[in-house]
């Protein structure tokens, strides 16, 4: 294995963890704050962090000289994954949201067809229609699993989010990295923070730690995902993704004492097992692209 892939797999799995971490903090703040304000916690924590790094690396000018109508889209969509994620949280375990938000890679490859005008062979399709079977499995509509406003708002985070990566592939090319997060952190600041402010309740003494504590997993955890991709190839380093669920597993025994059910678990293989096949194919696809 190359060192640079080698690099980006440690890197990546850091990074999980770290955002793991955030979401246990953002699923224990919401055991007493109301969705929308722990949405804007989450971007709130996070932008001094933010902008200490853009002020190492870019300075802030990088900041500015965007492609507005972009980001401005970007940003209600970063609200309208945040926030019904949060929610998602609130109500079942670390593992079951993880398992559903992980459709949203294979969203991503359907959503690029319309939008950015990508080609996706019939194999590929079949990879995304196996993923959204899994998601079907979890969510057992049948009403006896979790297919519930919780379950729904789950796959409605993992829809935006999708929608949210297809941007930033536009904007990628023209925008920088401490642009993009910037500009995410903030929407999800103001936006979710103007929807939580009726009803905005103040920060308990004991809860001062655990919102500084997402704020800085959050901000180390972006970091070590862009550092990640920076040195190794997104085929090699992609499946280690999904150790966000031995991550969730952990915390969710530990924290709350709770382990995802047997079809649970064969719904998220399904998913694991699709995008798995999709990431080799879409290395195929590269390779054959550029020779």
């Amino acid at each position: 294995m190359q060192a640079s892939n080698l690099r980006g797999i440690v890197l990546l799995v850091l990074a999980i963890g770290l955002l793991s971490l955030m979401d246990a903090g953002l699923k224990l703040l919401a055991e007493h704050y109301g969705s929308f304000q722990v949405a804007a916690l989450r971007g709130l924590a996070s932008l001094p962090f933010a902008l200490v790094w853009i002020m190492a690396t870019t300075g802030l000018g990088t900041v500015l000289r965007i492609r507005w109508p972009i980001h401005a889209l970007r940003g209600v969509l970063a609200v309208c994954m945040m926030v019904p994620f949060v929610y998602a949280l609130q109500h079942m375990p670390l593992t079951t949201a993880y398992a559903i938000f992980f459709v949203a890679p294979l969203l991503v490859t359907a959503l690029a067809v319309p939008i950015l005008g990508e080609k996706v062979g019939p194999r590929r399709w079949a990879a995304i229609v196996v993923g959204l079977l899994g998601t079907l499995v979890i969510l057992r509509p049948t009403g006896e699993g979790v297919a519930t406003l919780a379950g729904l708002a789950c796959l409605l985070g993992a829809f935006c989010y999708a929608l949210s990566a297809v941007l930033v592939r536009m904007l990628a090319r023209t925008d920088s990295s401490q642009s993009m997060v910037f500009w995410m952190l903030t929407s999800v600041s103001v936006g979710a923070g103007a929807l939580a402010w009726p009803e905005w309740q103040p920060i308990g003494g004991q809860h001062g730690w655990l919102v500084a504590g997402v704020g800085l997993a959050g901000a180390l955890g972006q970091y070590c995902l862009t550092e990640a991709f920076r040195h190794g190839e997104a085929s090699a380093i992609a499946p280690f993704e999904y150790t966000a669920l031995a991550w969730g597993t952990g915390l969710d025994v530990v924290l709350w004492g709770v382990l995802p059910d047997r079809v649970t678990w064969l719904g998220t293989a399904i998913i694991v097992v699709a995008g798995l096949y999709l990431i080799r194919r879409e290395k195929v696809h590269a390779e054959a692209e550029h020779p």
